[in-house]
């Protein structure tokens, strides 16, 4: 009987260094982060989605500015084909994430010339499908600063978690935990929604 217990206590005893050591606590954490790059994903899969409909409405009011419309369209391509592996192998390659946030940011750059042809085109500015395409994009801009907040805090959350002990063993040992990259700004006042509010 003394052994059966002796057992059972070493059995609970190694459990629960175990799972002091990152066993549960990495992969956890890891996941989390994933599902949070995954909602950013989301996020500006949205925005890729409305963008032919704000240029098709656009084209109808203003033909010859076709230079600015082919700039969204192809910024919307290529930000659209750079993608990253949810597996989180890319996750931890600053030069992926650093050409996500690029090609993103190209979307946003080009979406800033529509602000010009509304300008030219006062009647655009009326029109009830530009305003709820407007509408739309504007909560999607807000949509992805907070997927982008809670994707950084999750990588925050993970990275802390591999480097410190007791996780650290486990993160090393037997996870081979690298850390994650998070979102950083790379433009310049890219802390703010790219100016889509075209009804000034």
């Amino acid at each position: 009987m003394k052994y059966h217990f002796t057992k059972i206590l070493f059995v609970g005893m190694a459990a629960l260094s175990l799972s002091a050591c990152g066993i549960n606590s990495v992969p956890t954490e890891e996941e989390a982060v994933k599902a949070a790059w995954a909602d950013v994903e989301n996020q500006y899969q949205r925005r890729a989605d409305l963008i032919p409909n704000l240029v098709e409405t656009v084209k109808g009011f203003a033909q010859q500015e076709e230079d600015v419309l082919t700039s969204v369209t192809e910024a919307r391509a290529k930000a659209t084909s750079v993608n990253i592996d949810a597996s989180g192998i890319d996750l931890t390659d600053a030069s992926k994430v650093q050409q996500f946030q690029q090609a993103q940011d190209g979307i946003s750059k080009a979406l800033s010339g529509m602000r010009v042809i509304s300008e030219r085109y006062p009647e655009l500015r009326s029109n009830e499908n530009f305003l709820q395409l407007q509408n739309q994009l504007e909560g999607t801009e807000n949509r992805i600063a907070v997927a982008r907040r809670d994707y950084n805090q999750a990588v925050q959350q993970y990275n802390t978690t591999i480097r410190t002990f007791p996780d650290a063993i486990g993160a090393k040992v037997i996870h081979g935990a690298q850390p994650m990259v998070p979102f950083k700004a790379t433009t310049e006042n890219a802390e703010e929604a790219p100016k889509i509010d075209l009804t000034s």
